[in-house]
């Protein structure tokens, strides 16, 4: 999958036609948040479980996740989009485009934006919303060390595994927790939420909704 112009209209005509479900503030007692689901260019990067590690840069596109530093209080080292509280004033998407900038050096317009996916409701008493952004090669990028690890860009393709996602039943929730795949690894929800639905919305065309999925029990802090 090319990271080209007709890559960027294909999303941004499927994001247009989607009907965003958006949750009210009663169902954040913790505040909001937003994260960026960043389309760029493949490579080079750092290897993922079994997937190899780039050495050129490529035209396939990839979406951009990070690690969450060792020495965070909460979910140390664990896969995550960009993104965080949503400030007073902030519209969603200027919250992902300011943290996108914050946490690996990514400065966009706002034009880069090509439109939202469903609100989440966590576990642990946020609202995210996920907003899709466009983004050339991205070279420049750099993990804020006070909050990123490491920066990854994934090929799109991976999303599209016939594996993904990955449904666990857990006694006594009334849904299924999700899980995406990434090479012989993992990323759970509320992540894998936004993944799963930016792959089901963005690149296969389909209305998916994601609010009912279940989350692990340590994304429930």
């Amino acid at each position: 999958m090319l990271h080209d112009d007709a890559l960027r209209q294909s999303i941004g005509g499927a994001l247009q036609g989607f009907a965003v479900h958006c949750l009210p503030d009663t169902d954040a007692p913790r505040g909001r948040a937003a994260v960026a689901l960043v389309v760029t260019e493949e490579g080079p990067g750092a290897q993922v479980g079994s997937l190899p590690a780039y050495t050129h840069w490529s035209t396939q596109a990839a979406l951009v996740l990070t690690r969450r530093a060792l020495h965070l209080r909460h979910h140390a080292n664990q896969w995550a989009l960009p993104g965080g509280r949503t400030e007073v004033g902030e519209s969603p998407e200027q919250a992902a485009l300011r943290e996108l900038r914050e946490e690996v050096g990514l400065s966009l317009p706002p034009e880069a934006v090509l439109g939202r996916l469903d609100d989440y409701a966590t576990r642990s008493g946020f609202i995210i919303t996920p907003v899709v952004l466009w983004a050339d090669a991205a070279r420049t990028m750099a993990p804020n060390a006070d909050e990123v690890a490491s920066i990854h860009r994934i090929t799109l393709a991976e999303f599209l595994r016939a594996d993904a996602p990955l449904l666990e039943h857990v006694p006594d929730q009334p849904h299924p927790v999700l899980r995406m795949p990434v090479g012989d690894r993992w990323i759970a929800a509320p992540t894998a939420a936004a993944l799963y639905q930016f792959r089901e919305v963005c690149l296969l065309g389909r209305p998916t909704r994601v609010a009912h999925f279940g989350q692990p029990e340590f994304a429930w802090r």
